[in-house]
């Protein structure tokens, strides 16, 4: 959640954010009222608390009937203080979840608009130019034997898959090199649950405005994760981490749930936009003076891996209409892919400054007291759409696929046969 000392400070800062994600402005005004009431009850509730302590020490020295006034006193008294918690506990409820729907600052320099409003930050390679028919990533996954949407469909619904054979060892080479590569950059690999509890899940942001698309266990109140970045950034919830450590930087691996609400039509051929799939998650706790520069070095990491990967690609910076509510700023890397002639989203980073770190209770401690960490994650690799995005940008005329270089070592080949 965001400061309420700064919204108190620049309402019209909040305001003009608000706006420019395409979200609910007047919830400033209430947050700004909600909060005016909650220090009014604090302050009344301190100074019951105050006279019934002083009350309680001329008690103690007086005797007779001028001690039993004052126990008759004491117990009005009491009863005034417990209703002034009560309302005070109160309205420091209704602030939370006034604020709690507040979303993140957006960054200055994003872009503003809708999700077509993107700035296109670099272009990186050329996409190829094609001697023959390509063929989509599934007419290649089926001559390869490496994805079959058929049987997943037939055994767990629509915009499910196998990955088999030389799909199923591609996806483990491109972990393998993605945490290979993390650990070389200083990460420290983890491998999460996939099942949070709600302050986990809410902490993080994801029962807002992403909350459509999250899998919800009634039975035990707990959800499965869209992205590691959730059991990640709790996994320091409620702690102080030390200030000479940070960054502290994690590598995630994972399976990840999406219910694609609200996509109804949209990518159902393939494994593009899909209920399940694996992914390695990068994820950093920082020095808020440190968040702009660590966000362009998560880029740079993502930047290296597409690069390794010999696909052509656009970074773009994500307009603010677009951002999820923990983001303040975003940046989108999308590959060519080929068969569709269009860029499409493979890795994402987002700067989330301290607005999960608020809520997760996070901080680190130095000389000026505690304050709240930032947090900033960015997507390593999502495997299926990497391997579509392999699989098609690395096609022969036969239907065999060329393994990049960076792969080979990981699986004992320089090419995909035909099965």
């Amino acid at each position: 959640m965001i400061d309420i000392k700064f919204l108190r400070e620049n309402p019209d800062v909040v305001r003009a954010s608000q706006k420019g994600r395409g979200e609910d402005t007047t919830i400033v005004d209430k947050v700004l009222v909600s909060d005016e009431a909650r220090r009014v009850a604090i302050t009344e509730f301190e100074a019951l608390r105050a006279e019934q302590n002083t009350l309680s020490k001329a008690v103690a020295g007086a005797k007779g009937k001028e001690k039993e006034t004052l126990l008759e006193r004491g117990k009005t008294l009491a009863t005034k203080v417990k209703e002034a918690d009560n309302k005070r506990a109160e309205c420091e409820s209704v602030t939370k979840d006034l604020i709690m729907q507040l979303s993140n600052i957006v960054d200055p320099s994003a872009p503003i608009g809708e999700e077509e409003d993107f700035v296109v930050i670099e272009h990186v390679g050329t996409p190829r130019v094609f001697d023959f028919e390509a063929k989509d990533h599934i007419e290649l996954g089926k001559l390869l034997g490496a994805i079959d949407t058929e049987r997943g469909a037939k055994v767990a619904g629509s915009r499910s898959y196998y990955l088999t054979g030389s799909g199923a060892m591609l996806e483990f080479a491109l972990v393998n090199y993605a945490i290979a590569s993390a650990i070389k950059a200083g990460f420290i690999p983890v491998i999460p649950p996939v099942l949070v509890n709600p302050s986990a899940m809410e902490g993080t942001g994801f029962l807002g405005q992403a909350s459509e698309n999250v899998y919800h266990l009634e039975k035990d109140d707990l959800y499965l994760v869209g992205t590691s970045e959730v059991p990640l950034a709790a996994f320091h919830m409620d702690e102080i981490l030390p200030v000479e450590k940070l960054p502290i930087r994690y590598a995630g691996y994972s399976s990840c749930f999406r219910r694609e609400a609200g996509t109804y039509g949209k990518d159902t051929r393939g494994i593009i936009r899909v209920h399940q799939f694996d992914k390695v998650e990068m994820f950093s706790f920082c020095h808020p003076d440190q968040a702009q520069e660590e966000h362009r070095r998560l880029l740079q990491w993502e930047k290296e891996l597409l690069d390794a990967m010999e696909i052509p690609y656009r970074v773009i910076d994500v307009a603010s209409g677009d951002l999820g509510s923990s983001a303040n700023r975003k940046f989108d890397i999308e590959a060519w892919i080929p068969t569709q002639m269009a860029y499409r989203e493979v890795t994402s980073t987002s700067n989330c400054t301290e607005f999960q770190a608020r809520r997760l209770n996070i901080r680190y401690k130095d000389e000026n007291g505690t304050k709240a960490v930032a947090t900033l994650n960015g997507t390593l690799v999502a495997i299926p759409r990497m391997i579509v995005a392999i699989l098609e940008n690395h096609q022969n005329p036969d239907g065999t696929v060329n393994i990049p270089k960076a792969l080979q070592p990981f699986l004992g080949a320089q090419r995909f046969e035909l099965v």
